[in-house]
């Protein structure tokens, strides 16, 4: 396996990851029950455009193409808050195309941001999962990532 190294994404690798990161977003909203399908892509088209004003060049948005070699095998995208008492970035998206999966590369690509995260002062790093989503659940406890914060739902009867 290749070792993984995070590169600063181009205006076409963030044009790509834009149009997938919205549909896929959209996705799990609606999967979680949360938005309903109808609107759902419209929702999470408004939610990048306001987390991205700048797009690529968005103040304090880190978004990196995660290499494997030659291969492009995912992105990573990292918010910075350097003006708290304790640095904090979130990770808004891990993403690793499905070829590439189950190599490796994601806790890899973790790792190199770890890295990247301690080269601009953070001391700490934050990110949201879905709840269905139990293999990234696994990966970020295998990571050291705790819960801070849980949210919970019951489904109702009619």
């Amino acid at each position: 396996m290749a070792l993984v190294k995070l590169t600063p994404m181009t205006e076409k690798e963030f044009q790509e990851f834009l149009e997938r990161d919205i549909r896929e977003y959209a996705a799990e909203k609606v999967r979680a029950g949360q938005w309903a399908e109808a609107e759902a892509l419209q929702k999470s088209r408004k939610e990048h455009e306001r987390l991205l004003p700048e797009g690529l060049m968005t103040r304090d948005h880190h978004l990196f193409t995660v290499r494997a070699g030659e291969d492009a095998v995912g992105v990573i995208w990292l918010k910075a808050s350097l003006d708290s008492p304790r640095p904090t970035g979130f990770i808004y998206d891990l993403f690793i195309a499905e070829r590439f999966r189950r190599k490796g590369y994601a806790s890899q690509a973790m790792l190199q941001l770890e890295e990247e995260a301690r080269s601009l002062g953070l001391r700490q790093l934050g990110l949201h999962v879905f709840a269905h989503n139990q293999a990234a659940v696994s990966l970020y406890e295998r990571l050291g990532y705790r819960v801070s914060s849980l949210n919970m739902v019951k489904d109702l009867p009619a």
